[in-house]
């Protein structure tokens, strides 16, 4: 009974999901074509899906080398972070050092690194990697941190009642109790990877969603734009669901 009523709020989830995202783009549609907007200020809806249709590999192809440097970034930044996190929890005393330094990074704007990681390191992937990662570090570091630190006093001492080392706590307790955070953490910094691969990609690339959008952008056809802008956005959602998807197979405990 539970599991069935569980499937039908998800069904009349995802129904009133759509009827809000359907509303929102007949608005659009409906507000564009009974004010005459042009088109390089705002398309309507359906002249974005029309662009995407009429060359759905153009943006796919793109899309696939977006996705490409967000994972690698993604991917790096979350075993950096998962990494740091374990040390300080092995060293606490490492702890205001190694924050303060995420801090600062974190702190240090994307719009100012990127141009000079071009100028440094070329046009090719390296630059978009490494920004994606710096993007995803912090929020993994933080929230797997905040998971390793959660064990309950009780827990450690009957831990340290069986001799268990420094390591043996991080491996059979701490990094269980972390993992219902770490999922947290990737459910912000998946999408994030996206973001970051375009906002690198504006500052020199040869492919990639954010070349599309600069290239749009700079001819002032915002159709392109719009459609590369929507395949995005779809693509965060749908990263986003994976991280659920993966969360429920391997957090089996939390129901």
């Amino acid at each position: 009974m539970q599991n069935a009523e569980g499937r039908r709020q998800n069904v009349s989830g995802v129904f009133f999901a759509f009827l809000m995202v359907a509303g929102v783009f007949a608005f659009w549609e409906i507000a564009v074509r009974l004010r005459g907007i042009p088109v390089y200020i705002l398309p309507a809806p359906s002249r974005v899906a029309q662009t995407f249709l009429t060359q759905p590999l153009y943006f796919l192809e793109a899309l696939s080398v977006t996705l490409g440097e967000a994972l690698a970034g993604l991917t790096i930044g979350t075993l950096v972070g998962i990494a740091v996190a374990a040390l300080v929890s092995l060293k606490p005393q490492l702890e205001r050092g190694m924050m303060t330094l995420a801090i600062l990074v974190k702190s240090t704007p994307l719009a100012a690194i990127a141009p000079l990681l071009t100028i440094w390191l070329g046009f090719g992937v390296l630059p978009k990697i490494i920004i994606t990662a710096l993007l995803t570090f912090f929020p993994t570091l933080v929230n797997v941190l905040v998971g390793l630190q959660s064990a309950e006093r009780d827990m450690l001492d009957l831990m340290r009642v069986h001799r268990a080392t420094h390591w043996q706590i991080l491996v059979h307790l701490r990094a269980w109790l972390a993992l219902p955070y770490l999922f947290a953490a990737l459910r912000v910094a998946a999408p994030l990877a996206l973001v970051g691969a375009v906002i690198a990609e504006w500052t020199g690339a040869s492919s990639g969603l954010g070349r599309v959008m600069w290239l749009a952008y700079s001819n002032l056809n915002l159709p392109p734009m719009f459609a590369a802008i929507f395949v995005l956005s779809l693509s965060g959602m749908g990263a986003y669901g994976l991280i659920v998807w993966l969360e429920k197979k391997v957090i089996r405990w939390k129901g």
